[in-house]
């Protein structure tokens, strides 16, 4: 029996499959690193404010005043940079996750596909053999039935 060429398509769909998972799976990995990265700059920032907090009621010098909010200014832009980058990444996981289906829908419909040749391919050979027995009992029927 030669080989069908559903077979080559089903290998394609597989490394198409596995290719998107793994992508799935590194962006997944990189949310995950950025929204640690936006957690710790939220601490930074709320235990410098704590550190403020502290200094409230002490004489501070308007130019320690003035890097104070200098230096908030800075960590809220990196704040914000970084859930930009976090809303990326968010966004980009939902697009490998739909492509990852996607991926692995077309998989299925190929084995789908295989499977369905498949149980003709045994419908068929049913049938054949079946057809065999029955001529070969009606072989033996006449070659036992009484000639007049």
């Amino acid at each position: 029996m030669e080989k069908d060429p559903l077979f080559t398509v089903l290998k394609l769909a597989c490394d198409a499959e596995e290719k998107a998972a793994l992508q799935l799976k590194s962006i997944q990995s990189d949310k995950q690193k950025y929204q640690g990265q936006l957690e710790v700059l939220n601490n930074y920032r709320l235990d410098y404010m704590k550190q403020m907090g502290q200094q409230q009621g002490k004489t501070l010098s308007a130019n320690h005043y003035s890097q104070f909010h200098q230096f908030i200014k800075q960590v809220d832009n990196a704040i914000s940079q970084q859930v930009n980058v976090l809303k990326d990444a968010e966004t980009q996981v939902i697009y490998r996750q739909n492509n990852w289906q996607e991926k692995q829908q077309k998989r299925k419909a190929v084995e789908m596909l295989l499977d369905q040749k498949a149980q003709k391919r045994v419908h068929a050979e049913n049938l054949r053999e079946q057809k065999m027995s029955d001529e070969f009992a009606m072989q033996q029927f006449i070659r036992k039935k009484p000639r007049q």
